[in-house]
């Protein structure tokens, strides 16, 4: 299973197109084919950067056209870099797709058919996870203390305890974010890792030659955290491309800070 950039009407975006994903249309954004100005050029999907929201209305409506997902469905959560998972339905539906997020969350989750789970990244690291036999669907943000927390793990925890799924049957997709190639880090981001992970984090922390500094592997971490709650490891496709190597097809918070647009990932219960 992978994670294959597409590109439809000049909009690019990364799915995954194993036909078990058939159920549940999503898709992970690029900044390549809207209509936002520099320094949000192109496809922003972010509203709280200072774009001209009916820029950010036209690209959803492109964005969600190509992945065969409702603009009008629209959920979204203001993200804080913790581990809460809320559980979303229609009456979540935001009445403007350009509105950014109001409550306090950094992952979704539902079982509703139409709802429309939006998060959004910038290095961080867009998780996207689906059980086509219980008919559930999740999305969360994990930057680095997500990732501590192991929210990818809480996602699939409230699959299971709360919507009936079965972690076998859950799959999921890691999407675009900083690789391990460009994310150096002080001594806090192994240590966190550790704390979550304990032994296994050893894995994904790499020392470098400058003192005090490590090289971090994110989206590797997150899919262990995955395969320790049940999930089959032919059922994490990981995306390989990093946002801070590629400003040409993302934008990273890292390297351009604030002045910038968003990617977003959507998924949606058909």
């Amino acid at each position: 299973m992978e994670i294959v950039k597409q590109e439809i009407e000049g909009v690019a975006f990364y799915a995954c197109t194993d036909p078990a994903w058939a159920g549940a249309r999503h898709g992970f954004s690029t900044r390549q084919g809207g209509v936002s100005p520099a320094p949000w050029d192109t496809l922003n999907l972010g509203s709280t950067l200072g774009d001209n929201p009916e820029n950010i209305r036209w690209n959803f409506n492109w964005f969600c056209s190509v992945t065969g997902t409702d603009d009008e469905a629209l959920v979204k959560n203001r993200q804080v870099h913790g581990d809460l998972i809320r559980p979303v339905t229609e009456a979540d539906i935001l009445p403007d797709p350009a509105q950014p997020g109001t409550f306090e969350a950094d992952g979704l989750i539902t079982d509703r058919p139409g709802v429309c789970l939006t998060i959004f990244s910038g290095d961080c690291i867009p998780i996207l996870l689906y059980d086509p036999v219980g008919r559930c669907a999740a999305a969360a943000h994990a930057g680095w203390r997500g990732t501590a927390l192991g929210i990818a793990a809480r996602a699939v925890e409230a699959m299971v305890r709360d919507y009936g799924c079965r972690g076998e049957n859950i799959l999921a997709a890691i999407g675009p974010g900083i690789g391990p190639c460009c994310f150096e880090t002080h001594s806090d981001v192994p240590d966190g890792l550790r704390a979550g992970l304990g032994g296994d984090a050893k894995a994904f922390i790499r020392p470098l030659s400058a003192p005090g500094k490590f090289s971090v592997d994110l989206k590797r971490a997150n899919a262990r955290w995955l395969e320790r709650t049940g999930l089959l490891p032919e059922h994490i496709a990981v995306c390989p491309a990093c946002t801070a190597c590629n400003l040409d097809t993302f934008w990273s918070h890292r390297v351009q800070g604030t002045k910038r647009g968003s990617m977003a990932a959507v998924i949606q219960l058909v």
